[in-house]
């Protein structure tokens, strides 16, 4: 698919590992709260496995492989964990609120995190003036990323043609869901949960372009909007 265009009128931003540096405190709280509960599972496996897919999809898989549910004190302790955690050491991703400063164009969030989750975070960032009110959570939608319905709906809220939007994401889910929306998407590597071979799959998984520090973005939008294929960084 070619997005040989003028420009973008809308760029979406994942939250978890785009906008906050989160996965790697969460992988490690998901870990330790499912392992308590009966399902023993590491912290990488828990990237290898659920990194940008919505927690609801992520307790279904484990659900049906106990063949049983899991507590309702699995989803408290999994919540105030992390409200623990991120507040103690949660951190905006380097360069973000200067980047997002050079950005002309609108600007949102789409994420696979609760809405009370994504406020949250970015609160506790700095970043929720950034976005606030264009928060958008896969929990307003039937299907969470890999599929498409999250990012169709947030260019439907902000009233742009999914071929005008621009998605920024870090995990495979998330790009194969935004190239399944008809959208152009750069694949980030930069947050502390990634690995020496994330850019090479976020560009297998779709990725336009990969990038692994902020302060690139806004050179890379215009490159990629004029000469797609010209846009190769890494």
């Amino acid at each position: 698919m070619s997005f040989d265009v003028l420009s973008f009128d809308l760029v979406i931003f994942d939250c978890d590992g785009v906008l906050v540096d989160s996965e790697a405190l969460a992988c490690v709280v998901h870990a330790d709260v499912l392992t308590q509960h009966g399902y023993a599972i590491t912290a990488e496996q828990v990237h290898d496995r659920f990194l940008g897919r919505s927690a609801r999809e992520a307790r279904f898989e484990v659900e049906t492989e106990l063949g049983r549910t899991l507590p309702d004190a699995y989803t408290a302790q999994l919540k105030a964990t992390i409200d623990r955690v991120f507040g103690e050491s949660l951190q905006p991703v380097p360069h973000i609120a200067e980047t997002l400063a050079r950005l002309p164009q609108r600007i949102c969030v789409a994420s696979s995190g609760t809405p009370t989750r994504i406020h949250s975070s970015l609160t506790t960032t700095g970043l929720l003036d950034r976005f606030a009110p264009h928060l958008f959570s896969a929990s307003q939608v039937s299907n969470g990323k890999p599929a498409p319905d999250l990012f169709l709906f947030a260019a439907a809220e902000m009233g742009v043609p999914p071929a005008l939007c621009l998605v920024i994401e870090d995990s495979v889910p998330g790009v194969t869901a935004a190239r399944a929306a008809g959208m152009a998407v750069l694949g980030f590597h930069g947050g502390a949960h990634c690995r020496p071979d994330t850019a090479q799959a976020l560009k297998a998984a779709g990725a336009t372009v990969t990038f692994g520090d902020m302060r690139q973005l806004p050179g890379l939008i215009g490159r990629i909007a004029r000469h797609p294929a010209a846009a190769s960084v890494t």
